[in-house]
């Protein structure tokens, strides 16, 4: 018999208050999963925007400090971005996107999300305090 594949698709919206955050989304991604029924298969989790991303690390707050001052010391917000000539001020989380990168694809099995030991999801965020989103399409059986 030949398994019948689902798909499933959710947006995760997201306004922070900083110019630059990061959200632990793996829960929010958890009950996704959890609520599309998808007990094997990939979830594909996608900032829509180029000045955010989504990656895979710990969830230690000292880390977290050090992935912000590693991009900010290699893609500093200085006014002198080319970029700006368009009338934007976001140079620098343009080249942070391209840094941490604009999506994951995680495993599911036995319908969870398949980390491992020390392994969160984060969105992360380089030009805040504007409206943006997440999507998050699952496929799998």
């Amino acid at each position: 018999m030949i398994p019948l594949v689902k798909t499933h698709t959710e947006y995760l919206w997201f306004e922070t208050r900083a110019k630059r955050d990061y959200v632990n989304i793996t829960r929010k991604i958890s009950g996704i999963i959890d609520k599309s029924g998808i007990r094997e298969g990939l979830a594909l989790v996608s900032a829509m925007h180029i000045t955010a991303g989504v990656y895979v690390n710990d969830a230690e707050n000292g880390l977290i400090r050090d992935i912000d001052e590693w991009l900010e010391g290699l893609c500093p917000f200085r006014a002198d971005y080319r970029h700006h000539d368009t009338g934007e001020d976001n140079g620098d989380s343009h080249l942070k996107n391209l840094l941490i990168g604009h999506q994951q694809v995680l495993p599911i099995t036995d319908g969870k999300l398949d980390l491992g030991p020390w392994e969160q999801l984060f969105y992360a965020e380089f030009d805040g305090r504007r409206r943006k989103r997440v999507i998050v399409k699952l496929i799998g059986e």
